[in-house]
């Protein structure tokens, strides 16, 4: 056990005997009210995880676990992803938390802590005499939306004046309990950053044809590895913006430069930018529009390293897409074992990944999902940062391209689960695309 661990491990022990109810000040605005948090059988409550808490946001580096800085893209740090299950929910807690704080004017809770778009509901496929009803209850529609590729209509609805979106649903689903609605829910990345980095969007270049590899994400920042790369981006929520996450996603998939390659180069890489630089987008609505506009240029894989709750809309676009035969890869996020399973990893017929170290051993970060197909490299490796340069990356947001990028080389999942080897903990069918690792040192990573 490190000294950082038994750190933590003695505060939460003094905690449990002494009872300490002390609430800490770690961020600027950030209380720690207490909060049941189960860990195993043993139900833990708030002023035990406070101390623990207070511990590992001591210092300057963790606290880009809750701010994401721009040029954020390493993940969580290791002493924090050690830091056990409790501290992790708390994590996820006060990010969530953080996010809303940010973005009142555009978000709001659900109710469960969750961030939803403010005074926003969204229905798939409704019928008309259901849209009647609704509207006679006090709701307007500000998009309705008819979406090809995947056979999918999609209706906005605004809530009545002064009312929430929470209870906006629960008014909607009385009035017309036949429509499928749900909130529109704000889905985040699964490690790493989103806020618009310096430097150029990567230069679109003309598609050679050939094998297609899709990606829901952050905009893809100009880099000496993409630049032979075909890349053609598409905004949802704005003009695409160049980010580090995006970037970082895209070099593990298409990149080339020196001793650094990517695991599926030559592949056309099409980039659907849900985020257009802003943190509150990256909702549900601008994903279903952006899987409708990957179908269409049909391509083999969608890499989704984002993660968020269920959401009903969202589950019938990945049907959708599912149903044209496009394979849809997705991380299962970095909350810990205990955290919620994530979605779209968590859906049907969707390959959910997560991530190991360099010894072949599942990150304890790593989430759940309601099934588990395979690991990939996700610490202990390089990726590229906007601009130029190479930055040290963790967590399952950058397994997962591996994996969608070396499942459209194998062709099927049959054949990606013929390829997989063994590991250490939860890692699925196995590790696939294990030698795709770059050394951080091997490119000069920060």
């Amino acid at each position: 056990m490190s000294s950082f661990a038994r750190k933590l491990l003695a505060a939460t022990v003094a905690a449990l005997f002494a009872g300490s109810a002390a609430v800490g000040q770690i961020l600027p605005g950030v209380q720690l009210p207490p909060v049941n948090v189960p860990v195993g059988n043993v139900p833990v409550v708030g002023p035990v995880v406070q101390p623990v808490i207070q511990q590992v946001l001591s210092d300057p580096e963790t606290r880009q676990v809750i701010h994401r800085p721009l040029d954020y893209v390493g993940g969580l740090p290791e002493r924090v992803a050690q830091a056990g299950d409790a501290t992790l929910l708390e994590l996820r807690r006060l990010r969530l938390q953080q996010l809303l704080r940010d973005h009142r004017r555009e978000l709001e809770n659900n109710g469960s802590g969750l961030p939803v778009r403010r005074g926003v509901l969204m229905v798939a496929d409704p019928d008309d005499q259901s849209l009647r009803a609704a509207i006679a209850a006090g709701f307007r529609i500000v998009a309705d939306e008819r979406i090809d590729e995947l056979g999918l209509r999609t209706v906005e609805l605004a809530v009545p004046r002064g009312m929430s979106a929470r209870d906006g649903l629960r008014r909607l689903r009385q009035a017309a309990p036949r429509l499928q609605a749900d909130f529109d829910h704000v889905f985040e990345p699964a490690g790493g950053a989103l806020l618009p980095a310096a430097g150029s969007l990567a230069i679109a270049q003309a598609s050679p044809g050939g094998r297609k590899i899709g990606i829901i994400d952050g905009g893809v920042a100009s880099h000496p590895s993409l630049a032979s790369a075909s890349i053609e981006q598409r905004g949802f929520a704005g003009s695409p913006q160049p980010t580090g996450h995006g970037t970082a996603v895209a070099s593990l998939i298409v990149g080339s430069h020196g001793a650094f390659a990517g695991a599926a180069r030559g592949s056309s890489l099409l980039v659907a930018d849900v985020y257009g630089g802003n943190r509150a987008a990256g909702s549900a609505s601008t994903i279903v529009r952006a899987l409708g506009w990957l179908a269409a240029h049909r391509p083999v894989v969608i890499n989704v390293s984002l993660v968020g709750p269920e959401n009903a809309v969202v589950a019938r676009a990945v049907q959708a897409v599912r149903g044209r035969g496009i394979q849809v890869v997705a991380a299962v996020g970095n909350d810990g074992p205990a955290a919620p399973p994530q979605f779209p990893a968590s859906y049907p017929g969707v390959i959910a990944v997560t991530a190991v170290d360099a010894s072949g051993r599942a990150l304890p970060e790593a989430g759940r999902s309601a099934h588990l197909d395979f690991a990939a490299p996700g610490s202990d490796m390089a990726a590229a940062l906007p601009g130029q340069g190479y930055a040290r990356v963790r967590g399952t947001s950058f397994a997962a391209p591996l994996a969608a990028a070396r499942l459209a080389v194998a062709g099927s999942p049959q054949r990606l689960a013929a390829e997989a080897r063994p590991g250490r903990g939860r890692v699925g069918r196995g590790i696939v695309c294990g030698d795709c690792r770059i050394a951080p040192r091997v490119v000069g990573a920060k």
